[in-house]
């Protein structure tokens, strides 16, 4: 028999509260913070620190006091952190460098270790990754991502949640993806459980080399499956699914879902890929230790204006310069972000240990933990989900209240792929989880 639903459901699909925080997002804060990080002339990770006006280390302290000045305005609500490490030895970073990362941390009200994170990265190159020395604006790669985690810690940090938000403006991603890898290691250290990292790499050009103009599309990018995957996990995998199931990719689901909810003219592309084909960004070092997390960047790329040199050659311009960002656009990519971190911090825990069986029957029946404690205060009820396997969306839900099973009559587990969302009083629902180990976001 099916579990019975006692509790009436929150309206679905809607936080009329998220709306505001979309609209909330200011282009003209973004452009001038912009300017700000490209008027240090080079942003490279191996420039100089000690001067006040050039250089990632002036950049980066920029950073810091912009958060504390965030900080400031809402009652000390923000713990902002340099997080470093010092690379050498590496193909890129010969000698030693010290690799700090900035982070601002809004600490939840209920599950504080519970962490959804924006991300964006400091620095900047030309043509010669080694060179440390010559300008280099990095306008859009990645001013672009930093001045949208800034601008989203500024409206966000107006609000409380059940969960932690980290913004993080992360350091050495050009010399190899090494901000994000220490930042990772430290997270963990600290107990974190951090169930979404949105890492936010070029979110401001809308004219590709393709010659497209495209102010209306955003990809995001995320692996299939997890690549902190066991032998035996892939095994049953093989035998059960979730190849297009993994954290990451039900989190690419999620942020699909809320752009079509609220933020007007713009829609998602859901990339089936870790990252551009052969390259990479910084959520892939979060993926490597198994935490979800997934690239959100314009969808028509310009290479002329990423990793050049500053010059005009035969009326073509090279480099990543200001005039080349859309303002609008990069606000309507960090007005995303916010309302989908204000979701997730938002939402009860993610479900964990979600299970399915139902084989040789007609019914399939979902299980998952049902959480205790202050963690969960906010905890309204699960909603089951099913798609046929070749959907890319989540096509059928139904909620079932506040239990830890629930059976589907005459749904036959063969035809369908399975998830379970945990939603709370307000609506705010978490991405659904896929069950077993290929969908896992871990525990509480």
């Amino acid at each position: 028999m099916p579990a019975l639903a006692q509790e009436e459901a929150p309206a679905p699909g809607e936080v009329m509260a998220i709306y505001d925080i979309v609209d909330s997002v200011s282009a003209g804060r973004i452009e001038a913070d912009i300017r700000t990080l490209v008027d240090f002339g080079t942003r490279h990770t191996a420039s100089q620190t000690e001067s006040a006006t050039r250089g990632i280390g002036a950049a980066r302290r920029w950073i810091h006091d912009e958060f504390e000045r965030i900080s400031a305005e809402c009652g000390g609500c923000l713990e902002v952190v340099y997080v470093s490490d010092t690379i050498s030895g590496e193909t890129r970073l010969p000698e030693p460098v010290e690799v700090v990362s900035v982070l601002a941390i809004q600490r939840g009200t209920l599950d504080p270790d519970r962490v959804v994170m924006m991300s964006g990265d400091i620095d900047s190159r030309v043509s010669d990754v080694m060179d440390a020395e010559s300008d280099s604006p990095g306008a859009n790669d990645n001013a672009s991502g930093v001045a949208g985690a800034i601008e989203a810690a500024r409206v966000l940090s107006q609000h409380e949640f059940a969960g932690t938000i980290v913004y993080a403006a992360l350091a050495g991603e050009e010399q190899g993806l090494f901000g994000g890898e220490i930042v990772a290691d430290w997270a963990l250290e600290q107990g974190w459980r951090i169930k979404a990292v949105l890492n936010n790499d070029m979110i401001g050009n809308i004219a590709g080399i393709d010659g497209v103009i495209d102010n209306s599309t955003i990809r995001v990018f995320s692996e299939g499956t997890r690549a902190a995957e066991t032998e035996d996990e892939a095994r049953r995998r093989r035998f059960t699914g979730g190849e297009v199931d993994s954290p990451s990719r039900n989190l690419a689901r999620y942020i699909d879902r809320v752009a079509d909810q609220y933020v007007r003219n713009l829609d998602v592309m859901m990339v089936y890929r870790l990252d551009r084909f052969g390259r990479g960004g910084h959520h892939r070092p979060f993926n490597a230790v198994g935490i979800p997390g997934v690239r959100l960047m314009e969808t028509h790329e310009h290479y002329d204006r990423q990793h050049q040199d500053l010059r005009n050659e035969e009326g073509r311009h090279y480099g990543d310069t200001i005039d080349f960002v859309d303002f609008d656009y990069a606000a309507k990519a960090t007005a995303l972000n916010a309302a989908t971190l204000a979701l997730l911090a938002g939402a009860p825990p993610i479900p964990a240990n979600v299970q399915v069986e139902g084989a040789v029957s007609p019914d399939t029946t979902l299980s998952w933990d049902l959480p205790e404690g202050e963690a969960a205060a906010n905890l309204a009820g699960y909603r089951v989900h099913w798609r046929l396997t070749d959907e890319p969306q989540w096509t059928h839900s139904r909620w079932v209240g506040r239990t830890s099973s629930y059976t589907l009559e005459n749904v036959v587990i063969d035809n369908y792929f399975f998830g379970v969302s945990a939603v709370a009083e307000d609506g705010s629902q978490t991405p659904v989880v896929f069950p077993g180990a290929a969908g896992s976001f871990g525990g509480y």
